[in-house]
């Protein structure tokens, strides 16, 4: 095998670091995973998560995950809502049900051997060292491998080492909000959401709803602003209460359902949508990148975890199948079949955001 006394550094313990970990200690492989959160007990923020039957179930299948999975997840059905709260669609729920991020972690984090992640460790920088790789973390850490696969997000710092390839800003951004106990604290929402996802638009905003075990609820509302308005804004995302009343503002004709939401939402985030160009890759050793470090977009296709899912898999294969002679051209195979379908994703990512945006 082409990892045999070798070391594989991964860095970021999401769900796409942490899969291809466990592909590989599937195989024998000697992997690290190093991840700047505190401990497995930070509480992760974001929506949930759907496996597709032929994406990432495909993945936890081979990872020996695909029960756990189904075990944790929920059915959940998709109401298509207009403005003022009524349902105009119901979609019932699907093969692939939601689960929890932090509920995926578990279930990752469990499959793998003990110390395999290394905490509090924020990635700096990477040099080359004789014949390894040598990581800078914080506080003067260093560590050294013989690959290392960046899995640490779309504002990746592993990927300047590859491409000098700014992220694009896609000109919509996000606000999010989390609410809990939303039975008691938004009833009337609750009463047009139920148990499902909630799906509603006008020509200038897209509003997503997604409810969490435990009562909680999180949600999306997505509108266009300029990149200046990003950094200019005065907005106090602590304060609730004008968060509160500045998406009222936005949905002014909205119906009173979702106001109720906004003033119920206990931490609002604004989230800038960006997407990861996938060009000008430099040629680079023994290092490459999966998920959205590689190839990350805005979730209006719906694929983003289950495309890096299949990166993933794909690399933890061409790595321990036998049939490549070098881990160099491991990873070139990887790559290349990784740009064709991570860009299908992402063509397709943009035409439904333009639709949206219309």
């Amino acid at each position: 095998m082409l990892l045999q006394n070798k070391k594989v550094a991964v860095i970021g313990a999401g769900p796409i670091g942490l899969a291809f970990a466990r592909l590989l200690q599937q195989e024998g492989a000697n992997v690290n995973v190093y991840e700047r959160d505190v401990n497995e007990y930070d509480r992760i923020k974001g929506g949930t998560l759907d496996l597709l039957k032929d994406m990432g179930q495909i993945v936890f299948q081979k990872a020996g995950l695909l029960t756990a999975y189904f075990d944790n997840a929920r059915p959940t059905a998709r109401k298509m809502a207009d403005i003022h709260g009524n349902i105009i669609q119901r979609l019932p729920s699907s093969d692939n049900p939601e689960i929890d991020r932090n509920d995926l972690r578990r279930i990752l984090l469990l499959s793998l051997r003990p110390q395999t992640v290394v905490w509090d460790r924020k990635f700096v920088s990477l040099e080359a060292q004789r014949d390894k790789l040598l990581l800078h973390f914080e506080k003067g850490i260093a560590e050294t491998a013989d690959l290392v696969v960046g899995a640490n997000g779309i504002m990746s710092v592993l990927r300047k080492n590859i491409t000098d390839m700014p992220v694009r800003y896609t000109g919509t951004v996000a606000v999010t909000g989390e609410v809990f106990d939303y039975e008691t604290t938004c009833p009337s929402f609750k009463t047009i959401c139920g148990d499902d996802k909630i799906i509603a638009k006008d020509k200038n905003i897209f509003f997503l709803s997604q409810p969490k075990a435990n009562g909680e609820l999180y949600y999306y509302a997505c509108f266009r602003r300029p990149e200046s308005w990003v950094k200019t804004n005065s907005l106090n995302f602590s304060d609730n209460k004008q968060m509160s009343d500045f998406l009222s503002d936005l949905c002014f004709d909205w119906g009173s359902a979702y106001k109720e939401l906004f003033r119920a939402t206990r931490e609002f985030t604004l989230l800038p949508l960006h997407q990861v160009p996938l060009e000008d890759w430099r040629p680079h050793n023994n290092i490459t990148l999966i998920g959205d470090a590689a190839h990350g977009m805005p979730p209006y296709a719906g694929v983003g975890v289950n495309t890096g899912l299949l990166d993933a898999l794909y690399l933890a294969e061409n790595l321990t199948n036998g049939k490549f002679n070098s881990i160099q051209s491991a990873l070139d195979n990887y790559e290349e079949n990784m740009f064709a379908y991570a860009s299908e994703a992402q063509q397709q990512t943009a035409t439904n955001e333009k639709q949206l945006f219309s």
